[in-house]
């Protein structure tokens, strides 16, 4: 934050909020959820008084729908729902899943990463469209357990 003057900088995602501010002595000061600003040192680079805010941050903006639960992007890229252009979709609304089963595709630096489901279910909405950039954490189905 001294190396470019930065005095505030704040994120907000789906219900977790991160705020790093400099304190009035320069030292940073976290805000992590609903937590309250904890201040630390350089050295330290994750703040032990702030982790259980994110953690009950994260936790809660993650709370599923009784019955139903979400595969969720394990990381950056292209979604596609096909091996390609030509082929069926790997899972479509309806479509019963197992733990290892593929259900998309996610290309991430030229590289075709298989995501499996790693939840047992049936496939009740597609919440991404083929071909767009997804994040890590993105829900990309919403499955009905069972």
């Amino acid at each position: 934050m001294k190396r470019s003057e930065l005095t505030e900088f704040a994120v907000e995602e789906e219900g977790f909020k991160l705020k790093i501010r400099r304190g009035t002595n320069g030292i940073p000061m976290i805000s992590a959820g609903l937590g309250t600003a904890t201040p630390f040192s350089s050295a330290d680079s994750t703040p032990a008084a702030a982790l259980p805010a994110s953690a009950s941050a994260a936790g809660s903006a993650s709370k599923d729908e009784a019955g139903y639960t979400y595969i969720k992007s394990p990381m950056v890229g292209t979604f596609y729902r096909a091996a390609s252009p030509e082929s069926k979709p790997f899972a479509d609304v309806g479509t019963k899943v197992v733990e290892n089963s593929v259900v998309c595709i996610i290309e991430a630096m030229k590289i075709m990463n298989e995501i499996q489901a790693e939840a047992k279910g049936s496939v009740v909405e597609v919440l991404v469209e083929n071909g767009q950039p997804v994040e890590y954490g993105q829900r990309l189905f919403k499955l009905k357990q069972g």
